[in-house]
């Protein structure tokens, strides 16, 4: 398999799912644009892409995704004249229960979870439709599950998926295929930049490993992976589709 010739941007490139998969792009030979808001962590994946692949070629964006999306989309024209792949993975999580959540964290959640995707979708359509290329949208369990005390973050993610099947209709016709993976809990440092201890956490994914069927938790590379096949030739009579890389979590009856 291989993305030579192609142009992909990655959004929340920084850490976790995006960085590894920005890496996953660069090693099979795409031209990756890495976005994300930390400039000293999008050039460190920019050096994870350059061991992956010495002749890669990168572009980082330091820009926030809900403010940025235009200029995202035509800094990338503007360095590379086409783009291949969207890759949707930005996003921010917050736990709360209806009775103490505020307005402000459901417009934080949902401006960064939605609204900046469709932003992006928007800018990035015509050049999308004029390469043939796709997108591939990260969205999560929760979008297909019901969990409490994290309403607004499953909605924004199930409003997702119904944006990424929607949208999937109205770009076929142009023969731009859009989906997404879903992924269950999935060992990165995002609960640590929320503020929760590094033993917490361990603690947090051991007890994970119990509501997953599999009997673990899921690694980036596992969600980078299932991006490559969406995005690749490999997945032409795809689209519209919402990927489950959970463990079989989605499966579970709600107990």
């Amino acid at each position: 398999m291989s993305f030579a010739g192609k142009v992909v941007i990655v959004t929340g490139a920084s850490t976790g799912i995006g960085a590894t998969t920005a890496e996953a792009f660069a090693k099979l030979s795409a031209k990756v644009v890495l976005v994300g808001r930390n400039e000293a962590k999008l050039r460190s994946t920019a050096a994870a892409c350059k061991l992956a692949n010495k002749e890669a070629e990168e572009l980082i964006i330091t820009a926030d995704v809900t403010t940025k999306a235009e200029f995202i989309i035509n800094s990338t024209i503007q360095k590379f004249g086409q783009l291949d792949v969207l890759v949707n993975n930005a996003g921010i999580f917050y736990g709360g229960n209806i009775l103490n959540i505020d307005v402000e964290q459901f417009d934080k959640i949902l401006n960064t979870n939605l609204r900046s995707v469709f932003l992006l979708t928007k800018y990035a359509a015509p050049h999308l439709v004029k390469a043939q290329g796709n997108i591939v949208n990260v969205s999560s369990v929760a979008g297909l599950r019901s969990f409490p005390d994290v309403s607004v973050y499953c909605t924004s993610k199930a409003a997702l998926d119904q944006f990424t099947r929607c949208v999937a209709l109205d770009l076929a016709p142009k023969n731009v295929r859009v989906n997404a993976v879903n992924p269950g809990v999935i060992a990165t440092d995002i609960q640590i930049r929320n503020g929760v201890t590094e033993e917490e956490y361990a603690d947090y994914l051991e007890k994970c490993k119990e509501t997953h069927p599999l009997g673990c938790v899921g690694t980036t590379k596992e969600v980078a992976d299932a991006i490559i096949f969406l995005a690749s030739e490999s997945s032409t009579f795809i689209t519209g589709a919402t990927l489950s890389v959970d463990g079989g979590k989605h499966a579970l009856c709600p107990h």
